[in-house]
């Protein structure tokens, strides 16, 4: 094989590979990202076993073939090397190398044979459906937060996405949750999406997927069977295992009865939990909310460093009751609130609280509160 490819092409597909491969390897092929060159491509393709990803730049191809390399090694020099740089990668040199020149430059890298190389097959991908990159960009984002990392629960350690209906809607729905909050965003279900299986998209798919994203304009193509989901952007395909295990029934945790209404100015409240909450421990990290007709003051305290307090103007109308969260929780569901007031849907203080939106109720944030 031998071609020779813009630094920046080579940079940004070596990017995306080199995120999938791990820095820990007992396989060492895992450790290398697969080289293929035909009669004008140079296709990149990176695996965990788990996760694989496979990317199609243009190149000017003198010899086709393939080789593998380090993706680590082979990222690092081509981010070194002067913007412009045009790079020629060869493995007709030496058996068992991969030669890189660019300007004076020139690298020698060990390089596995290609048939050792793993194949993650894609398996029988049912159901198909397409969505706007922006429309799959706001379901993770709204959404990772609460992803688990409890690896004990397994089964929570993604995004929970399957078709369902809200109110004779059918909407396609991300569901992610801890045990301490739960994010529950939906999106109108795309064409195609009907029938699909419920399926738990890893953390680090999701990650990868959501890294993909930023440079993604046209739509968003997804293929989905029992096992494997596949994410194609363009030149770039990422196909991934699901999470063999059952979701929990998230709707029992959402509560019903809810009636007393708090909205806030979203970035005011923002702001002050912050601010507060600089004073309470680091392990707990509890802030108390006594709300009253009209105003609401947050406060924290510490044995250590002393006490907080804020006070701010709010839309409330029931009897005054005070309730305790995790500030760092509170701070994660507010900061997924776009437009200008958060809504607050409380029962008492040891029960769950529903946050959303107040001009947008396509995402729902669950909250348990804490004693303070």
């Amino acid at each position: 094989m031998k071609v020779t490819i813009e630094r920046a092409a080579l940079l940004k597909g070596l990017s995306h590979a080199q995120s999938v491969v791990e820095r820990r390897n007992t396989i060492p092929i895992l450790a290398n990202v697969k080289l293929s060159a035909d009669e004008s491509k140079l296709s990149l393709t990176a695996t965990d076993m788990d996760l694989s990803i496979v990317e199609e730049v243009d190149v000017s191809v003198s010899t086709p073939g393939a080789a593998t390399a380090p993706a680590h090694m082979l990222y690092d020099i081509a981010r070194k090397l002067p913007e412009g740089a045009q790079v020629e990668l060869d493995s007709a040199v030496k058996e068992g190398q991969l030669t890189l020149r660019a300007g004076r430059s020139t690298f020698s890298l060990a390089s596995l044979p290609v048939d050792e190389f793993p194949v993650l097959a894609d398996g029988n991908l049912n159901h198909h459906f397409s969505l706007a990159a922006r429309d799959l960009r706001n379901l993770i984002d709204r959404s990772r937060f609460a992803i688990s990392t409890e690896e004990t629960r397994y089964y929570l350690n993604g995004i929970y996405l399957h078709p369902t209906e809200n109110e004779g809607t059918a909407v396609l729905r991300a569901v992610a949750t801890d045990g301490h909050r739960l994010a529950r965003v939906e999106i109108p279900q795309p064409e195609g999406a009907k029938g699909m299986p419920g399926v738990i998209i890893p953390r680090k798919t999701v990650g990868e997927v959501r890294k993909l994203l930023d440079d993604a304009t046209d739509d968003v193509e997804v293929a989905v069977s029992d096992t494997k989901i596949r994410f194609s952007f363009g030149t770039v395909e990422l196909t991934s295992k699901l999470i063999d295990g059952t979701f929990p029934d998230y709707q029992r945790v959402i509560p019903a009865g809810n009636e007393k209404m708090l909205v806030v100015e979203s970035r005011a409240f923002q702001a002050a939990v912050d601010r507060v909450a600089t004073i309470s421990t680091e392990k707990s990290r509890a802030v108390k909310l006594a709300i009253n007709e009209g105003n609401v003051v947050i406060s924290a305290s510490s044995a250590d460093s002393g006490s907080a307090n804020e006070e701010l103007e709010v839309d409330y109308g029931a009897e005054p009751m005070e309730i305790g969260f995790n500030a760092r929780y509170l701070l994660d569901i507010t900061q997924q609130i776009e437009g200008g007031s958060a809504e607050f849907a409380l029962a008492d203080p040891a029960a769950p609280t529903i946050v959303r939106d107040h001009a947008d109720h396509s995402a729902l944030y669950v909250l348990m509160p804490m004693r303070v």
